[in-house]
């Protein structure tokens, strides 16, 4: 199972396994990630799940859809990492990925 390693604003990391095609937002919200709201449960029709992902492995995603892009103008300081955690599938080849989570949702 992908490991998925979560960091939050003050650093501290937590690291959750996954079953391969569960969102990196599932895998938060199954593991009471802090930081991860979720509020439209994966429907990529909020920004509430908002994370940066370490640039290490942003060129190991699939690109983002019209969809996700317009979604992200409604997240809080947007940088060139983030995306929306519910459109990120988990593969092997993302075994031990990491993402941030925003100061605020």
């Amino acid at each position: 199972m992908p490991k998925v390693t979560f960091i939050d604003q003050d650093g501290v990391s937590r690291d959750v396994e996954a079953k391969v095609g569960t969102s990196v937002m599932e895998a938060a919200v199954q593991n009471m990630i802090p930081g991860i709201d979720a509020d439209c449960g994966g429907a990529c029709a909020c920004a509430t799940c908002h994370v940066y992902v370490d640039e290490a492995w942003i060129g190991k995603l699939k690109d983002k859809d019209d969809m996700e892009d317009s979604m992200l103008d409604f997240a809080e300081d947007v940088r060139d990492t983030s995306r929306l955690s519910c459109q990120i599938l988990l593969t092997d080849e993302l075994d031990g990925i990491k993402v941030t989570t925003p100061e605020s949702q």
